[in-house]
């Protein structure tokens, strides 16, 4: 389980990137780099990380259902994600 501060700061990157995303666009489309470079550093989408959704864990993130693969594992052994069942042959 990672820390609730890990949680809170990508959270609060993430807000930061849809503030700032149209504005970083307008200054890239007109080649604007000093502006840009003026803007938070956190603003920029490469810094952000995906985490799962229940744990906050930053590896073995599955991007389709946003968790990590041992929530995904336990979840779809419970039945909990529709179309999704353990294979066996």
């Amino acid at each position: 389980m990672a820390k609730e501060s890990m949680k809170a700061r990508e959270v609060k990157r993430a807000k930061l990137v849809a503030k700032y995303a149209d504005k970083r666009a307008q200054l890239k489309k007109e080649g604007n780099f000093e502006a840009l470079q003026a803007l938070p550093k956190n603003a920029s989408p490469v810094r952000l990380h995906n985490r799962c959704s229940l744990t906050g864990r930053p590896k073995g993130y599955i991007r389709q259902f946003g968790v990590s693969r041992i929530q995904f594992r336990e979840m779809a052994s419970n039945g909990l994600i529709p179309g999704i069942r353990k294979a066996s042959w």
